[in-house]
C-alpha cells in the first residue's frame, strides 16, 4: 500500500510552528513506501482546502525522482526535481500561515506515483498546468494531514 509520512507531526495531528509562518517556514520532512511498481517519478501538492478564498496552494513539487522515498526537512529542489508557484507568489514551499483567530485548517500532503519520468513542465508552473501535466499519468496518490492554527 502506497503511505506518506512525516516524523514531525501525526497524521491529522498539529504542525509545529517551525514549518509555518510563525517559525521557519520550512519544509517538514517527508517519507513514503509502497508505490505502485511501474512508478517512473513522484509529483507532491501540498494545499489548504480551508482558506477564507477557496483552496491554497503551499507547495508543488514534481519529477521527484523514482529512486527518492523522502524528503529532508527544509527540502530545496536538487537532482532534476522541480518546484512550482505557490499561492503566496513564491517558487517552493510556502508554510501555513491561516489567519489568525480563524480556526484550524488543513494542511493536505499528496504524493502522486507518475508513470513517466518527467512531467515536461518548467519550474514556476502553477497547479493547473501541474495537473494538466499529470492527467492520466497518475498511478496512485498517498495523503498525510496536518493541522494548524495561529493564536
Amino acid at each position: 500500500m502506497f503511505k506518506l509520512s512525516s516524523g514531525a507531526f501525526p497524521h491529522g495531528g498539529a504542525i509545529p510552528d517551525v514549518f509555518t509562518c510563525e517559525g521557519q517556514n520550512v519544509s517538514p520532512p517527508l517519507e513514503w513506501a509502497g508505490e505502485p511498481a511501474a512508478t517512473l517519478s513522484f509529483a507532491l501538492i501540498v494545499d489548504d482546502p480551508d482558506a477564507p478564498a477557496g483552496t491554497w496552494n503551499h507547495w508543488l513539487l514534481w519529477d521527484i525522482p523514482k529512486e527518492t522515498h523522502a524528503l529532508p526537512k527544509g527540502y530545496q529542489t536538487n537532482g532534476g526535481a522541480r518546484s512550482g508557484k505557490n499561492d503566496f507568489g513564491e517558487t517552493g514551499y510556502g508554510g501555513p500561515c491561516p489567519p489568525r483567530r480563524g480556526g484550524a485548517h488543513r494542511y493536505f500532503f499528496r504524493l502522486y506515483a507518475v508513470d513517466i519520468p518527467a512531467l515536461g513542465l518548467k519550474s514556476g508552473a502553477r497547479r493547473k498546468e501541474l495537473e494538466r501535466a499529470l492527467g492520466q499519468h497518475r498511478l496512485g496518490v498517498a495523503e498525510y494531514m496536518g493541522r494548524f492554527e495561529r493564536a
